[in-house]
């Protein structure tokens, strides 16, 4: 055999890849669940926290800051293994899909919270005047005025960080979530053969490719016009 046919029988290997490919589907399927969760959750809260922190209450503000600047230095693997294994004892004990969930939409959230922020303190104070000189009220100010041009601005910056975030699906192992790189890790186990392996890093292209690319055109659809 030579050491191209040794490499495609290591790494390539037709009979483990068709024996395990139900599994790296049925793992794509998790993380395309997990992904969209955390994505619509961790951007929801995120954009909540930003405009109750425009409001200006400081105590209010003082707690945004400290739970954002709290899950922006933690990392994801961390809170995880803590809601995991550490809720329990609290009487709580939510499955290992449930604590990726949560704690990758916290962190998403916490960054998020900060680009919209971002966002929302650019919009120049002459607006936010001008707009009240109109007999807008301040909410109404914020949401019709501020807003749209706010989100406008944070779109790329926050369009990379949501991608970076959800590929941390993948942490989901530890917990024993049967997303791709689960279900790649035990089929390799099982067949002594990387194959697998191979097939999940595919899966993730497959899935995060259109995704990148649909930012990048986003990106590009909404930048300001130079």
């Amino acid at each position: 055999m030579s050491t191209w046919e040794r490499f495609l029988d290591t790494f390539f290997n037709a009979k483990v890849m068709a024996r395990y490919l139900p599994d790296i589907l049925s793992g794509v399927l998790v993380t395309i669940e997990l992904a969209v969760l955390i994505v619509i959750s961790g951007l929801a809260a995120g954009l909540a926290l930003a405009l109750l922190r425009s409001l200006g209450v400081r105590p209010l503000n003082w707690l945004i800051i400290f739970v954002v600047d709290l899950f922006r230095s933690l990392p994801p693997l961390v809170i995880i293994v803590l809601m995991y294994f550490g809720l329990p004892a609290a009487g709580l004990s939510p499955s290992g899909f449930v604590s990726t969930w949560l704690s990758l939409a916290f962190v998403l959230m916490a960054f998020s919270e900060e680009i919209f922020w971002a966002g929302i303190t650019s919009i120049p104070k002459g607006q936010w005047e001008a707009s009240r000189s109109t007999g807008l009220s301040y909410g109404q100010t914020l949401m019709n005025v501020v807003l749209p041009q706010a989100l406008r601005l944070t779109i790329p910056p926050l369009t990379n960080r949501t991608i970076a975030i959800t590929k941390g699906t993948a942490l989901g192992t530890v917990v024993a979530v049967t997303e791709i790189l689960g279900q790649a890790s035990s089929a390799m186990s099982n067949s002594y053969n990387p194959s697998p392996l191979m097939m999940g890093a595919a899966a993730y292209i497959v899935l995060f490719f259109p995704v990148v690319v649909a930012g990048r055109w986003i990106e590009t659809k909404f930048a300001w016009k130079r």
